[in-house]
C-alpha cells in the first residue's frame, strides 16, 4: 500500500468499504416496502412506502430543492489502477485560503468508496452536450469509461475527462457522516481550463429533475 492509500480522511472509517454492504444486499433487505426518490443523476433516496407522511414529505423535499438550479460535475480518480467515477451535483467551493472545494457522495455510491481510499480526486465541469456522459458516469453495472476520452491530471493521476468546461485536482483532506451522504473536503492542487475551451462555452445544469443549459 503506498501512502496516500494509507491515508485515511479525518472523520472516516478506514474499514468502510469493507464493512458496507453490497448494493445487491441492502436491496434484498429493503425489498418491495420502500420507494425510490431520485434527487440526482445516479443517486437513489430509499423511503418507507407503507408510511404515506414519509413519501410525501420527501415528495416535498424533491420538488421544492429540485427548484435550485445546479452544474453538473464528475468525480474521477485512479483506484488499484482503473479509473473510477461518480456523476455530483452538490459540488462547491469552501476556501480560498487554503483553496478548499467540497463534494456529496451517497452513502450508496459504489465509486465513493474506491475515490476515498485512493485519497485523492479531480472534480470535471460537465459542459453543454455531455449529458450522456453525464450519466454514463451516473450508471451501476457498466464500465463508466467505455468509450470515454481522458487524460491524467498531473499531481494525481486522476483522469481529467475531455470536452469538460474546467477541472479541479484534489487530496481527500477529510469526510464527514451526514445522513445518508458523506461531505468530504479536498484539498485543490492543480486546476485548470481546457485550452479549447472560451468564454462563449455553456455549461451542463440540472434543474427540476432534468437537465438544463443557460438557454433554457
Amino acid at each position: 500500500m503506498n501512502r496516500m492509500e494509507a491515508e485515511i480522511p479525518e472523520g472516516m472509517n478506514p474499514d468502510a468499504r469493507e464493512t458496507w454492504p453490497s448494493h445487491d444486499l441492502i436491496e434484498s433487505w429493503l425489498g418491495d416496502s420502500m420507494y425510490d426518490f431520485q434527487l440526482r443523476p445516479g443517486e437513489d433516496v430509499v423511503v418507507d412506502a407503507d408510511d404515506p407522511e414519509a413519501v410525501a414529505a420527501a415528495r416535498r423535499f424533491r420538488d421544492v430543492l429540485g427548484r435550485f438550479a445546479s452544474g453538473v460535475t464528475v468525480v474521477t480518480a485512479i483506484s488499484g489502477g482503473e479509473p473510477v467515477g461518480l456523476t455530483c451535483q452538490s459540488f462547491s467551493s469552501v476556501s480560498l485560503n487554503p483553496p478548499l472545494v467540497v463534494f456529496i457522495p451517497s452513502k450508496t455510491s459504489r465509486a465513493w468508496p474506491m475515490i476515498q481510499r485512493s485519497g485523492r480526486f479531480c472534480v470535471n465541469f460537465l459542459a453543454d452536450g455531455q449529458a450522456e456522459l453525464s450519466n454514463q458516469m451516473a450508471s451501476r453495472g457498466v464500465d463508466k469509461f467505455a468509450g470515454v476520452s481522458w487524460s491524467p491530471s498531473e499531481q494525481t493521476g486522476s483522469p481529467i475527462l475531455d470536452g469538460t468546461l474546467g477541472y479541479v485536482d484534489c487530496k481527500i483532506q477529510s469526510a464527514h457522516e451526514a445522513g445518508d451522504h458523506y461531505v468530504v473536503i479536498g484539498r485543490v492542487l492543480d486546476l485548470g481550463i481546457p485550452e479549447a475551451r472560451s468564454e462563449a462555452d455553456k455549461p451542463l445544469l440540472f434543474f427540476e429533475g432534468k437537465y438544463a443549459t443557460t438557454d433554457s
